[in-house]
């Protein structure tokens, strides 16, 4: 609207333009994953090894309180509460903090994981294979090896892009 003031004589021709509409676009739907697509791909990590415990616990934890990335990897061991209930303090995106209650089954998952931890010298939640913490891409890439794998029992998970925010939006859905 700048060129209105600038240039009066203009200003009809500048209207004609305004007034153009602006191409529509389709939106597409947000992908998301069903309850027992998770589930499905839950059962994949081996709950006998070390890795498989931490990938079971870290899924899950992500997908039922519908976390962020940054905020799964940011987790800290001393975020996770189980009494009275199972519960995740979560520093968010703008610093914002939150405490949020998890499911049972989550509650276990994640007590399975501390059972077998041990000491760590940095004090993330979920370590990589060098006891390092986790990073984004480490939990994007796990993600992507357990779909995989899970696709072969749930074949809905084929037609499915997932990625660690299609998690997060599982969550919300499910809430629905």
């Amino acid at each position: 609207h700048y060129i209105e003031y600038q240039v009066p004589s203009a200003l009809d021709q500048v209207r004609q333009i305004l007034a153009i509409p602006l191409k529509k676009t389709d939106t597409k739907l947000v992908a998301y994953l069903t309850l027992d697509e998770m589930q499905a791909i839950l059962n994949v990590p081996d709950p006998k090894t070390r890795f498989g415990i931490r990938d079971r616990a870290m899924l899950d934890v992500c997908f039922v309180a519908g976390l962020r990335v940054s905020e799964l990897v940011g987790l800290k061991v001393d975020d996770i509460t189980f009494e009275p209930q199972a519960s995740v303090r979560i520093l968010g995106k703008g610093r914002r903090e939150r405490v949020l209650p998890v499911w049972k089954r989550t509650g276990a998952n994640l007590r399975a994981w501390l059972t077998i931890r041990g000491e760590a010298a940095v004090p993330e939640l979920f370590l990589n294979a060098r006891d390092g913490a986790m990073t984004r891409t480490g939990f994007a890439y796990v993600l992507k090896q357990h779909v995989g794998r899970a696709q072969q029992s749930c074949p809905s998970l084929c037609k499915k892009r997932v990625s660690p925010h299609t998690l997060r939006h599982g969550c919300a859905m499910s809430m629905l």
